[in-house]
C-alpha cells in the first residue's frame, strides 16, 4: 500500500512539474494560452463552421465524419445544408479534393491532414499559430509565420485579420556574446474584417472546434477514468484489508 502511495505521489508530482513548465515555440517567442472552450457548445459550433469555410479549401480531416458533428448540438440538417458541400454524404469522412501532388506544387508542400493536428501541437501552439501570421514579400505565398517560420501555408483568415507587418529588435545573447533575433511587436497595415478582440475570439472557437475533433470521445475518457481510479481505489482497500485479515493470526 506505501508503494501504491508513494508511485501515485511521485506521477502526481511529475504531472504538476510538467503542467507548469511554459512551452516555447520559436526562441524567444511564448505562447500564448488558448481559452478554453471546450465545454461551451456555441463555441465549438463556431469552430466547425469557420474549419469548414477556411480550413477545408486545403486541408482534409479524414478522421472525422460529418455525422459526428451532431454531438456538438448540430442538426443533421444543418450540417447537410451549411457544412457539407453537395457531393457530400452525412456519413463520409470530411475530406477534400484537391489532390496531394497538385497541392505540393502549388504550396511546396501537401497541405497535411487536421484530424489530430490538435494532438500532435498543443492547444496554445495551435492559438498563437493562426494568431502569428505576418507580410513578408521574400516568401512565396507573401506570408510568414511568427511561430513557423518560412511555412509554405498563406494566412488563409487574413480577410478577417487584417495585413501586419512584424518589428523585430536585435539583442545581445549575454551568454555568447552573439547578435540574436526578438519579436519586438506587430504593425497593422490594413484593417480587417474582425477586430483583433473578436478575431482572437473567432481564432480560440477554432482551435476548440480542433482540438474537440482530434479527440472527441476526450470528456467521456475522463469521466470514466475517475471512476476507474475510484474502484482502483476502494479495492485495493479491501485488498489490503483482507490481506491483514488472512496474515494476522500467523506467525
Amino acid at each position: 500500500m506505501k508503494t501504491l502511495l508513494s508511485t501515485l505521489a511521485l506521477i502526481g508530482a511529475m504531472l504538476g512539474t510538467l503542467a507548469a513548465a511554459p512551452v516555447f515555440a520559436q526562441e524567444n517567442i511564448p505562447l500564448d494560452r488558448a481559452p478554453d472552450n471546450a465545454d461551451n457548445f456555441a463555441s465549438l459550433q463556431h469552430g466547425a463552421q469557420i474549419f469548414v469555410n477556411y480550413c477545408m479549401g486545403c486541408h482534409s480531416a479524414n478522421l472525422m465524419r460529418y455525422s459526428r458533428l451532431q454531438d456538438l448540438g448540430i442538426s443533421q440538417k444543418a450540417i447537410e445544408q451549411n457544412l457539407m458541400f453537395t457531393t457530400d454524404k452525412i456519413g463520409n469522412t470530411m475530406s477534400i479534393a484537391m489532390r496531394p501532388d497538385d497541392a505540393k506544387a502549388w504550396f511546396g508542400a501537401s497541405p497535411p491532414d487536421l484530424s489530430v493536428e490538435a494532438r500532435a501541437h498543443s492547444r496554445d501552439w495551435l492559438y498563437t499559430y493562426l494568431r502569428g501570421f505576418y507580410r513578408d514579400d521574400t516568401r512565396p505565398t507573401g506570408w510568414n509565420n511568427l511561430v513557423f517560420e518560412n511555412v509554405s501555408m498563406p494566412n488563409v483568415l487574413w480577410q478577417l485579420q487584417g495585413q501586419r507587418t512584424v518589428k523585430f529588435e536585435e539583442e545581445t545573447d549575454e551568454r555568447t556574446g552573439e547578435k540574436v533575433r526578438k519579436f519586438a511587436g506587430f504593425q497593422q497595415v490594413s484593417p480587417g474584417a474582425m477586430s483583433p478582440v473578436d478575431y482572437d475570439s473567432a481564432v480560440a472557437d477554432l482551435v476548440a472546434y480542433m482540438s474537440w475533433m482530434a479527440e472527441p470521445t476526450q470528456k467521456t475518457r475522463q469521466q470514466l477514468g475517475v471512476w476507474v481510479l475510484l474502484f482502483l481505489g476502494v479495492l485495493s482497500f479491501f485488498a489490503w484489508r483482507l490481506n491483514a485479515a488472512y496474515w494476522k493470526d500467523i506467525k
